[in-house]
């Protein structure tokens, strides 16, 4: 056996392994700490139960596949929006309604002392106003195929956005529910 044969071999056995020891962590609903690529509080984060913190990385999957998306369509309205009426769309474009909620969120930012998350006034925005700003401006967004497919869609996601947002736990129908609307989404553009 030569040398490249004995290092694919090695990592062939070093990956069997990893999953024999991730099934058994698994089964038994243990944490052996071998995970070394996140960057967790050493201080605080070991004191909370481990089932907490189970439940926690459970979680953060679909915290993930939300930030992404909601991310996302922040994107595609401001860069839709901008391509259409030019870098003062915010202006001309948004509800006044909106606008001064946006307005009054940033100003409670400011006055709390902390650093702001965000210069783009689309940041401040709930996920409910985005799904506003784009039926309000319905003729620049050609790529969703209905309007009334639109609103069910992001109402939906409005839904199963709150559970997440708000640290609580995603009951096994909820997210089969996300992974559909999510699919759902994606079928619309």
């Amino acid at each position: 056996m030569n040398s490249e044969d004995k290092i694919k071999l090695f990592g062939m056995s070093h990956l069997l392994v990893e999953r024999d020891l991730d099934r058994i962590e698994k089964k038994y609903k243990l944490e052996l700490q071998r995970d070394t690529k996140e960057d967790k509080d050493d201080i605080y984060y070991p004191q909370f139960t481990h089932s907490l913190r189970q439940e926690a990385a459970e979680m953060g999957k679909h915290y993930e596949l939300f930030y992404c998306l909601e991310k996302s369509i922040r994107s595609l309205i401001a860069e839709t929006l901008e391509s259409a009426h030019g870098e003062n769309w915010w202006e001309t474009k948004v509800p006044p309604d909106i606008k001064k909620n946006v307005n009054d969120n940033m100003q409670k930012e400011i006055d709390s002392g902390v650093t702001q998350r965000s210069e783009d006034e689309i940041d401040y925005t709930t996920f409910g106003e985005l799904g506003e700003i784009v039926k309000n401006n319905w003729d620049n967004f050609p790529m969703f195929s209905s309007q009334k497919a639109f609103t069910k869609i992001m109402n939906s996601l409005n839904t199963l956005r709150s559970p997440i947002a708000h640290c609580c736990v995603l009951a096994e129908d909820e997210v089969a529910r996300l992974k559909l609307a999510v699919k759902d989404w994606f079928r619309l553009m």
